[in-house]
């Protein structure tokens, strides 16, 4: 589906990340995890097209997509939720459902996202910078439903929220991977990231020092050496 083959990236000058490589199955979940400063969104921003490598590859569907901008890469299903909602919020949020619906198919894309989110059925009218940070989330994650994507990139779709809100959150991801969605995931909550993903790279200082099935991670040291978290507790 999706594939860094030994990317290097940074912005500028800055080198960031370093050999870098990763793989992210069809209908598969992938976290990313490492420390603040590792290099997380970078490879994310990499991957969407946001930022080109200063060399090795991205490969999309068997495709050497690198370089390409980022909307030739959501033209072929890839879908970027970055940190900080990715909302309009100077737009309503009917106004923002709209932007991202098919053509012709608006009024049933405010219905679809209606019905996923009952809470932004009650504020179409809402300016979407006055909503709580959990319905931003919300109306962010309303582009993984309208739009079809054969991938989700999350850049930390829980950060700053309340557990409930986390909990809402993560459900809705989960329905968007019940789908057939590959999901490459950057998150906060490591025991949670574990739960949903097939599999995991650990970051740190701009490279994959680890990967591994989610499975085998369980109770193992990697993350207390490389994140400082015990996910045993």
């Amino acid at each position: 589906m999706l594939e860094l083959e030994q990317v290097t990236a940074g912005y500028g000058e800055t080198v960031v990340l370093r050999d870098v490589s990763l793989s992210v199955p069809d209908s598969k979940v992938v976290a990313l995890l490492g420390p603040n400063g590792a290099g997380k969104t970078t490879t994310l921003r990499t991957a969407s097209g946001l930022i080109t490598p200063m060399a090795g590859r991205v490969v999309l569907h068997g495709e050497d997509v690198t370089g390409m901008k980022p909307y030739a890469l959501a033209r072929r299903g890839v879908c970027h939720l970055p940190e900080g909602h990715g909302i309009f919020p100077s737009l309503s949020v009917k106004e923002n459902i709209v932007l991202h619906s098919p053509k012709g198919k608006e009024k049933e894309s405010v219905e679809k996202a209606g019905d996923q989110f009952p809470v932004l059925a009650a504020r179409l009218g809402q300016q979407a910078g006055s909503l709580s940070g959990g319905e931003q989330q919300m109306l962010a994650l309303v582009r993984a439903y309208l739009t079809d994507p054969r991938i989700v990139i999350v850049d930390e779709a829980s950060l700053g929220l309340s557990p409930l809100l986390v909990d809402q959150v993560f459900e809705a991801l989960a329905q968007v991977v019940a789908r057939g969605t590959s999901l490459l995931l950057v998150e906060q909550y490591v025991t949670r990231a574990l739960e949903l993903a097939d599999t995991v790279y650990l970051m740190n200082r701009g490279q994959i020092v680890f990967s591994g099935r989610a499975s085998d991670l369980r109770g193992e040291d990697v993350f207390e050496r490389y994140l400082g978290i015990d996910v045993t507790s």
